[in-house]
Order: structure tokens, then C-alpha cells, then sequence
């Protein structure tokens, strides 16, 4: 008697499969549960009266009204174990989507405006991390800039965390985040440069509700080494080309950019036309806890909206780990692990 092996449908194989997440925002992973929970422990009054109706202003129309919650969210972080539990939280849910390794942002200024010093969130969330890599997730932390603000203020922050940058080995790089629109990246060359010349890694946000232009200052200004979004690259072709011929990775985010109003449609998601052309496209959630799904969703929404078939799928996993900033050595063995499952599963 022959016994065949029934083929493992594509979302879920996506789903068990060991994979990367190069675009979080730790502040972002705060579910409305633990913000409550948060702010009773800290006293903190918030604008909602309960879990529920927090939930129900997740109606962004566009960035700045999803970061006007953010903010909100992230006023009930003060402690170091409030950092501890956020982070230990989004781990959970990391693990249990089979992420094995993940590069973690975090925004001081958030936290430094309301007298919180970025040592106290460094030390939170690295605590985690290591907690977490005792069963099997490795990660990076990196320090985003807070575009909205000042390049005076992001200088003075990045002079104030460069001992952290010895204390954790953990924390490698620079990014910059918040509203794109009015705030290119040549807004922040000097603080970029600053932390080029220190040997950190780079990357800025470019290319979600701004325009390819800030793609180009990006990687021509900041000179930076990935670029988050990026998915209006699209519209200029030269830009698309070189994306493709140098690798430069993208960080997308699909149920943001629905979330956000960047498409107002999974299928007339860019995503499949920049792979198509060669572009190195990864998948992440972004800020999960405000855009209605982790890794995992991300994966099944858009292998559901644009038809994604087994090798697309396969080479955006593969693209994850190759963008990650590990050792060439741990980047051969997140791909040989990789290979062994997509490999093992029929579909």
C-alpha cells in the first residue's frame, strides 16, 4: 500500500516556518491588555475608560493619526520592568509565529520627553531579549530618531546612548521613524554620519506615505543599509533597478500599510510587482499591537491577496534572513535551518 503525504497548504507552512522580523517597533507591540495593566500599576490616567474603547479608536486614516495612540500607548512605560514586560510580551508572540530571529526597534525620545532616561528602557528590553534567546530567538536592538523632531534633539539623544551602544553588544544600529511627510531624511545627515563613523548599522523609514525621492536621500544621504516601507518604490523604475541590483533590502509591513490607508486593498499591494522585479522584500508587522496582526498575519494576508505561490513565499523568508545584521556565519545557519524545513514540507 502507498501512503502519500498530504500537501501542507501554503499559509500554513509560511506560518511554521523559521523566519526573521527586521521591522518592529517594540512600542508598537503594546497590546491595549498590558497598556491598562500598565498604567494601574503606574498610576497613569489614560483618555479610555476601558480595553474596549481603546480598541475601538484603532480607526487610523492615515500615520499621524495612528501615532497620536502610539504615543498615548507608550505614556505608561516608566519603569525598567515596564520595558521588560513589553518586550517579553512581543517575544511570546514572536515564538509562537516560529520567529527565530528579530531586529527590535525602540524610540528614546518617546521616553526621555517624559523623564524616562534611555538606560532604564535599554536595560528593560535587553533583559528580555536575553530571556528570550535562552529558547532559541536572537535579536538586535536598534535606536530610532524620531523624525518629527528636531535633528538637534536626535544628536543630543544619540551622544547620550552611545555608552549603551558598549554596555549592550546587542544594540548595533540607527533608524529613524515617525511622520515621513515634511521630514526628509536629509534632515538627519549629521547625526547618520555621526553614527556611520561610530561602525553602526543604518536604516530610515522612506517610501510609506513619502515620496521615492525619500528613498534616494536615504540611501544617498544617510547612506543606510536597509530601507523600512520603501513600497512606493514603485513608481520610479531607475529606483526599483538599482533596489534590485544592490540588494538593498525592504522592510515591509502589509497590514500597516492597509491599516494606514497607504492601499486601500491587499491586492493593490506593490509588494509582489518589487519581488517580481528582483527587489529584496521581507515581511514584518510593523507595530502589531495598533495594525491587527503579528508576523504571521502578515504572511497570510498577502499570500491570500496576491497570490503568492510556494518559491515567492520561500525567497521572502530567505530575503529576511540575508538582510538580517548577524555574522555571515549565523546568516548561513538561519538559512541552512530554512532550507531543511521548506525542504522537509510538502506542498
Amino acid at each position: 500500500m502507498t501512503i502519500t503525504t498530504p500537501a501542507v497548504p501554503l499559509v500554513e507552512k509560511a506560518a511554521r516556518a523559521p523566519k526573521s522580523e527586521l521591522h518592529i517597533h517594540i512600542e508598537g507591540s503594546l497590546e491595549p491588555e498590558l497598556i491598562f495593566a500598565l498604567a494601574q500599576r503606574n498610576n497613569v490616567k489614560l483618555a479610555y475608560d476601558s480595553i474596549e474603547s481603546l480598541r475601538r479608536a484603532y480607526a487610523f486614516t492615515d500615520l499621524q493619526s495612528f501615532l497620536d495612540i502610539y504615543y498615548a500607548g507608550a505614556s505608561v512605560l516608566l519603569t525598567e520592568q515596564d520595558f521588560y514586560d513589553m518586550t517579553m510580551a512581543y517575544c511570546e508572540r514572536a515564538l509562537a509565529d516560529n520567529v527565530v530571529h528579530t531586529e527590535i526597534f525602540f524610540d528614546p525620545q518617546t521616553h526621555t520627553e517624559r523623564g524616562v532616561p534611555v538606560a532604564t528602557a535599554v536595560a528593560g528590553i535587553d533583559r528580555a531579549l536575553a530571556d528570550a534567546e535562552q529558547r532559541g530567538l536572537t535579536s538586535k536592538l536598534i535606536l530610532c530618531f524620531l523624525r518629527h523632531l528636531s535633528e538637534a534633539d536626535a544628536l543630543a539623544t544619540f551622544e547620550a546612548a552611545l555608552p549603551l551602544f558598549e554596555s549592550y553588544p546587542r544594540m548595533i544600529g540607527v533608524g529613524l521613524d515617525s511622520s515621513e511627510r515634511g521630514h526628509p531624511p536629509s534632515k538627519f545627515g549629521r547625526v547618520f554620519e555621526k553614527a556611520r563613523a561610530k561602525g553602526l548599522k543604518l536604516v530610515a523609514h522612506a517610501g510609506e506615505e513619502g515620496p521615492p525621492s525619500y528613498i534616494y536621500e536615504a540611501l544617498d544621504l544617510l547612506k543606510v543599509d536597509r530601507v523600512d516601507h520603501g513600497v512606493r518604490s514603485i513608481e520610479d523604475a531607475a529606483l526599483v533597478t538599482r533596489l534590485a541590483d544592490t540588494r538593498v533590502a525592504l522592510t515591509v509591513c502589509p497590514l500597516s500599510n492597509l491599516k494606514l490607508c497607504v492601499f486601500d486593498d491587499m491586492t493593490k499591494h506593490t509588494l509582489k510587482d518589487l519581488l517580481d522585479a528582483g527587489v529584496a522584500v521581507t515581511v514584518n508587522s510593523d507595530d502589531p499591537a495598533y495594525f491587527g496582526g503579528y508576523v504571521n498575519e502578515n504572511y497570510t494576508a498577502i499570500i491570500d491577496a496576491l497570490k503568492l505561490n510556494d518559491q515567492e513565499v520561500y525567497t521572502i523568508l530567505r530575503n529576511g534572513f540575508e538582510a538580517s545584521f548577524v555574522s555571515p556565519a549565523e546568516r548561513d545557519a538561519l538559512i541552512a535551518k530554512l532550507d531543511a524545513y521548506w525542504s522537509g514540507t510538502t506542498r
